[in-house]
């Protein structure tokens, strides 16, 4: 059995890291960050204590604490071809988190690798398989899915689960998984939420999850609607309207 008293001064001395990288470490840098302060521990012990403590990184969080818990895995058929000749051929898939002052509101897209467009988003205030399904659901409701479409994701918990490989089969679309640990697989799911976050999140205080909602809604509408792309002159659903006219 666990001693609090023994992992209790090395929890501190975590929390203390985390509080000034305002919980973006994850365990191996917060192992670099105590040798550097004379605090000596191999990784597995960090990682532990972490866990034990509630002391994980917001950042990185669903990247490595899931793997036991793989139920199924997929073929990475996209295998980086971001080219797609069609709507609703291929799409990407990922969660993000906005920080709020009244927590971490977290993100989860569909986008279509055709015309980049967004084809449905959802957010909640917790990262489980609901918010996964809620977002397929809404793009099976707004898109005809076809014989072919793929979907692509990471391999986080939502996305081995299951809840997504039942529905996913249910509405026949053919899944696709990155690499375990290569961010490169899923690069334009991440571009996505790194523009969003540049031109929109980081540039105002968010006070509450209504708040960054209405934001994040507001800036989809944008993005799909107006905002113009440098590679086809047009927006993402006028190159879309192009192709059924």
């Amino acid at each position: 059995m666990d001693k609090p008293e023994k992992d209790l001064p090395l929890a501190e001395k975590i929390k203390e890291c985390q509080n000034k990288c305002g919980k973006t470490y994850g365990y191996r840098r917060v192992q670099m960050w105590l040798s550097r302060n004379g605090i000596h521990h191999n990784p597995k012990t960090v990682l532990r204590v972490m866990q034990k403590y509630n002391l994980l990184s917001v950042v990185r969080r669903k990247k490595y604490r899931y793997y036991s818990t793989i139920c199924h895995r997929y073929e990475n058929l996209l295998n980086r071809d971001f080219h797609a000749d069609r709507p609703n051929q291929k799409w990407v898939t990922d969660i993000t988190y906005i920080h709020t002052k009244q927590g971490v509101l977290y993100l989860s897209i569909i986008r279509d690798l055709f015309d980049n467009s967004i084809v449905a988003h959802k957010t909640a205030t917790s990262q489980d398989v609901n918010l996964v399904l809620n977002t397929i659901k809404a793009a099976k409701k707004k898109e005809k899915v076809t014989a072919g479409l793929q979907l692509h994701s990471d391999q986080g918990i939502q996305y081995t689960s299951h809840s997504y490989f039942n529905l996913t089969q249910l509405y026949g679309i053919t899944q696709s998984m990155s690499s375990r640990g290569n961010p490169y697989d899923n690069a334009l799911a991440e571009n996505f939420f790194s523009i969003l976050k540049t031109e929109c999140i980081y540039r105002t205080k968010l006070n509450s999850f209504s708040e960054a909602r209405h934001l994040i809604d507001d800036y989809i509408y944008f993005y799909n609607h107006q905002r113009i792309q440098l590679k086809t002159k047009l927006t993402p659903l006028e190159l879309r309207s192009q192709f059924f006219a």
